[in-house]
């Protein structure tokens, strides 16, 4: 176990999670917290058939399983197998959504009801997915704008569909040989595998325990299917926060964290990416997804920025509560994240700090800085104002890559000796001094006076 953690820390955050376990009667809890890649803190409370929970037991994780779905999609996107504006029918015909883009799916406004037909499918063995796919119909679809979230446990069994289609192998091979085996993630499995928790249900006025099924869920297993563990969820948030190797591009994986689909409640506080739940909290941008089955609980939750995530895993139906989010403002608290040391760069070349400094858009400042990765900024001088990154795309061009610049270019154009004379940033003009009279526009203006 790392001894990063000072002895007060630990014991706090023990503390946190010892009162959600016997407060809200959670037979076995246990959880984890990373922080630039390493594990700072594991620890549990309750028992798992007499013994402790460790972080290679294993729980039933739910609706995390989407994560892992989403990827999937992704992967095939970026072969070239599929685009997000596809029509879904396209690659898996015959169903309700047959026009709807396959990222309304993965962002869960499509429309699709949120529970498939039939019986309460989490406790009832599942169907297989050609009668699945043929009962997603009419009765399926909700009467209400395609732009709101509306969540769907339903699409993500579609989606697992579209993945064993084009992959030719169900999705539980497709998912062991492109993420849990490249990945290590070999706690994370269909079905149980010793040692596991029971799901487990507690009488709500008694101190009574009751066994909850474990069905297997066929072809809506893509919606809530795996089991994992601590030390798995662990690789998982890392991840989530950047260390894809060698499975999903960054720029993908920024892409499935982008807003979709926003939960329009009193604050806008939460909604989802591809197959990401995001939200806000205390100043934090967070990923991740929480999960439910019977007699189980999970969450995961990633901060990019910080570099810091948290898994909890629950043997109970019901009773966990904000947990994650508190051990974060826990660890926070207490030993707030030491940013890495700042180191010099070598690798500018001449051009591209001949770039730097300000520019003006008009009469309004901005600053372009290097970036310690070899992007561009370029961001209001002082006060609110546009912020984006650039990426060098070759020819004296930029591309946009965040911000109201999303994807615009940024060309660089020269005077006669080789100097940048202004910048044309999708038609508008930024100059070295304000209203530069040399510059094709505004140009021409009146003297200042």
């Amino acid at each position: 176990m790392p001894s990063e953690l000072l002895p007060t820390t630990r014991r706090a955050l023990l503390r946190r999670l010892a009162v959600e376990q016997s407060q809200n009667r959670v037979p076995s809890l246990i959880a984890g917290l990373v922080r630039d890649g390493e594990t700072l803190w594991v620890d549990g409370r309750g028992s798992v058939r007499t013994e402790p929970p460790t972080a290679n037991t294993q729980y039933r994780i739910g609706s995390i399983t989407k994560t892992f779905v989403a990827v999937l999609v992704l992967r095939l996107r970026d072969e070239g197998r599929l685009e997000l504006s596809d029509r879904f029918g396209d690659h898996v015909p015959g169903t309700v959504v047959d026009d709807r883009p396959i990222w309304q799916l993965l962002a869960h406004n499509s429309g699709l009801s949120s529970e498939p037909a039939g019986q309460w499918w989490e406790r009832v063995p599942g169907d297989t997915p050609e009668r699945f796919v043929a009962s997603v119909d009419d009765a399926q679809l909700r009467e209400e704008p395609r732009h709101v979230l509306h969540y769907s446990n339903t699409a993500f069994g579609l989606l697992g569909e579209l993945v064993a289609r084009l992959r030719g192998e169900d999705f539980a091979t497709a998912l062991r040989g492109e993420i849990l085996d490249p990945l290590g993630m070999r706690r994370t499995t269909m079905e149980p595998v010793e040692p596991y928790a029971p799901g487990l249900a507690v009488h709500p006025w008694a101190d009574v325990l009751q066994p909850e099924p474990a069905e297997d869920a066929a072809a809506m297993a893509p919606a809530g299917q795996l089991w994992s563990t601590v030390d798995d969820m662990v690789r998982w948030l890392r991840f989530l926060m950047g260390e894809t190797g060698e499975v999903l591009h960054p720029d993908t994986l920024a892409e499935m964290r982008q807003p979709a689909s926003v939960d329009d409640g009193a604050e806008w506080s939460r909604g989802f990416g591809l197959g990401l739940q995001l939200a806000r909290h205390r100043g934090r941008r967070l990923v991740g997804h929480g999960g439910s089955m019977p007699g189980f609980l999970a969450n995961v939750l990633a901060d990019p920025e910080e570099a810091t995530g948290v898994v909890f895993l629950a043997n109970t139906t019901s009773g966990v509560g904000a947990l994650a989010t508190d051990l974060l403002d826990v660890l926070a608290e207490h030993e707030p994240r030491i940013p890495p040391e700042w180191h010099p760069s070598t690798e500018v070349s001449e051009e591209t700090l001949a770039l730097t400094g300000l520019w003006y858009w008009g009469p309004i400042p901005h600053l372009m800085r290097v970036l310690p990765d070899g992007l561009l900024q370029l961001s209001a001088w002082k006060g609110p104002g546009r912020t984006s990154r650039f990426r060098y795309a070759g020819e004296e061009t930029w591309i946009g890559l965040d911000g109201y610049h999303r994807g615009e270019p940024l060309r660089v154009v020269r005077s006669a000796d080789g100097t940048p004379a202004h910048i044309d940033l999708n038609t508008f003009v930024f100059t070295r001094a304000p209203y530069d009279p040399n510059a094709p526009v505004p140009g021409g203006t009146l003297p200042w006076k």
